[in-house]
């Protein structure tokens, strides 16, 4: 396992400056976040045209990427854009020499059998290009219940998970107990989290979140990716980013 930064941890800043204060703390990896109402590289832009995204990314400091984050936005999969932008988006990762590609799943109240329907073509899509697609444990979406995150991976061979343990405590359903999903992570997203409304990111030691048992965890299911620090950059946050960034970092690396 390594530890890599998130480049949500800086969202508000423009992408150059994110990676060079990512390559400032230290981190030798990043995941690069495509969000379509982010200040950063959008999924739209980078999907049409895979070769600068490319380009742009080469002309930033000499940390290396990870994985890819993308959140799509509301889009309709029926129509074959978004597909198209799905598939320049795998060709950005294989350039990159990335291998996991982190979505959301659809909301919550979405039939599952709907959810494989979208969902397969897309697996065998980065299936092909030697890549793996993963699901975000999101409160909002299906795979905000272990269960049916499991159901949704058992359904779809080679579909895994992005485990983000603070939305197992926070959310319409909070569901502390998630082992089941272990043996279909992918990648991993980090912040501490308390239980209490209005939690989500805490400092770091102020949380309910296990990283020991989590690693742990994730060792014992062979687990040799990316613990991604994700503490999202938010005006309102009630503590110092960058402190809370670099001590995630410190304290994952004590772990592995």
């Amino acid at each position: 396992m390594f530890v890599a930064c998130n480049t949500l941890c800086f969202a508000r800043e423009s992408l150059e400056t994110a990676l060079r204060q990512i390559a400032e703390l230290e981190f030798d990896k990043y995941e690069l976040a495509l969000v379509e109402q982010g200040n950063h590289l959008r999924p739209s832009e980078a999907g049409d045209n895979p070769e600068a995204a490319l380009l742009r990314l080469r002309r930033g400091p000499s940390v290396v990427p990870s994985s890819l984050y993308i959140d799509f936005g509301p889009v309709d999969w029926s129509d074959p854009l978004p597909r198209r932008r799905f598939d320049g988006l795998c060709r950005l990762a294989k350039a990159l020499n990335v291998a996991v590609l982190t979505i959301h799943a659809a909301p919550a109240d979405t039939p599952v059998a709907d959810e494989v329907k979208r969902l397969t073509p897309l697996v065998t899509n980065a299936m092909s290009q030697g890549l793996v697609l993963a699901l975000l444990t999101h409160s909002e979406t299906l795979t905000g219940d272990p269960k049916v995150a499991v159901e949704l991976c058992e359904a779809i061979p080679g579909l895994g998970l992005t485990l983000d343990p603070s939305h197992f405590l926070q959310g319409a359903r909070p569901t502390p107990d998630f082992d089941v999903v272990f043996p279909h992570v992918q990648n991993v997203h980090l912040r501490d989290t308390g239980q209490a409304p209005g939690e989500f990111q805490v400092r770091v030691g102020q949380g309910q979140i296990e990283y020991a048992r989590i690693v742990a965890m994730l060792q014992r299911h062979g687990y040799n990716r990316s613990l991604t620090v994700s503490i999202i950059d938010r005006p309102d946050n009630p503590f110092d980013r960058e402190v809370e960034v670099r001590k995630l970092k410190l304290l994952l690396e004590t772990l592995i």
